[in-house]
């Protein structure tokens, strides 16, 4: 019985199976079998820096490559969260508006569309290098500090920066904004120093904003910046003192009008003062002075009060009781500008830093660079020390 049913229904699986394909070959009411549809590939998703990349440059681009479809939205965090601006190059490659920071882990997430109209996202995480040699940084003025209108923004660096490049690497990274726009420029002072300076005396009142982006900045072989710099200032009243070496007098005008005429030595024949547009470096009440510190060591050694230097190699504004006598008549100081104690104080309490000192009637013409003198060149002069040779209006 078993082995009867079994013979019975394989007959009739056969059957239907004949049924079947007489009808598929058949040239009577049927249609041929149309081949199938290829399937659209899903887009797929490649970075570069790839997942996990370890000391990656600042300054790398990030590229993200799809196949199977088209890259839509990029976006680029820190180990924060917080995001980094940028925007896709000519090259195809994303890079941020500033180098990215050393030491620091990035994420990037990306999203496409695949040819099948279906969106994808990937991620990919890095972290840049730690430089072998750091570049550090120091500004001047003080972030909050008020000063004179001859006051020059001083960008100190920790190493050299003597190729062009970089340099100018250096000045796009500098950026200043001003309450009222002028023109001014960034120039090398030395290849560790750059200062920035407006074309003319900046404006009364003016506000300054610096922002230095030296993080991730490529300075050299091997050098990279690791924090940026910041500060802002105002600018006080015009505050200008013309001292005359011929008739022995500083006369100290405000925003245009005399408010003081002070008797004055200057440097006498051979100890000659310094000529020309000096600033109110630094202020301090009490200095020794000692002629060791320009080679004379034994010439003198004396305590001065009421100290307003103008120069690094030690010319300043001070009192002098020991030559009240000459004050208004004879040049007999070693090159410092005497006034009588009264005087003296008045001056440096009035004086803010960076307001202008012009000393005329003297044989001896102030150096470039003997402090922040950037009033001792000609713009076109302050011009070409520029790196990228151009001004900046903030």
């Amino acid at each position: 019985m078993r082995n009867g049913r079994t013979r019975r229904t394989f007959a009739g699986i056969m059957a239907a199976a004949l049924l079947v394909t007489a009808g598929c070959t058949s040239s009577g009411g049927g249609s041929p079998d149309r081949p199938p549809q290829a399937t659209a590939p899903v887009a797929k998703l490649s970075f570069t820096p790839a997942d996990g990349t370890k000391k990656v440059a600042p300054d790398t681009g990030i590229g993200v490559k799809v196949t199977g479809g088209k890259l839509g939205e990029l976006a680029v965090a820190d180990a924060k969260g917080r995001p980094v601006k940028g925007a896709v190059g000519a090259d195809g490659l994303w890079r941020p508006r500033w180098p990215l920071r050393p030491s620091t882990t990035y994420t990037v997430d990306a999203r496409a569309t695949g040819t099948d109209g279906k969106q994808v996202t990937g991620r990919s995480t890095f972290t840049t290098l730690k430089p072998r040699r750091a570049l550090e940084s120091g500004m001047s003025p003080l972030d909050g500090e008020k000063v004179g209108v001859g006051m020059p923004v001083q960008l100190l660096l920790s190493r050299p920066v003597p190729g062009k490049q970089e340099r100018a690497a250096i000045e796009r990274s500098l950026v200043v904004t001003m309450s009222q726009p002028v023109e001014g420029a960034w120039s090398w002072v030395s290849d560790r120093e750059v200062q920035f300076r407006p074309r003319e005396y900046w404006p009364v009142g003016q506000k300054v904003t610096v922002v230095a982006h030296l993080a991730g900045l490529r300075a050299g072989p091997g050098v990279w910046g690791t924090k940026d710099r910041r500060l802002s200032f105002t600018v006080g009243a015009e505050q200008i003192t013309k001292v005359d070496a011929k008739s022995h007098r500083a006369v100290v005008r405000e925003d245009g009008e005399v408010v003081k005429t002070i008797p004055v030595s200057l440097g006498r024949p051979g100890d000659d003062s310094y000529s020309g547009v000096m600033i109110a470096q630094e202020k301090a009440a009490d200095v020794v002075m000692d002629s060791a510190t320009i080679g004379e060591p034994g010439e003198y050694r004396i305590k001065t009060k009421w100290n307003v230097r103008m120069t690094y190699s030690g010319t300043f504004f001070h009192a002098a009781p020991w030559s009240t006598g000459a004050q208004g008549s004879s040049n007999v100081s070693h090159g410092c500008v005497n006034a009588g104690p009264a005087n003296a104080r008045w001056f440096y309490e009035f004086t803010q830093r960076g307001d202008i000192i012009e000393v005329t009637g003297t044989s001896r013409k102030l150096r470039f660079g003997n402090g922040p003198t950037p009033w001792a060149k000609s713009w076109e002069d302050w011009l070409a020390g520029s790196a990228l040779g151009k001004p900046v209006n903030g």
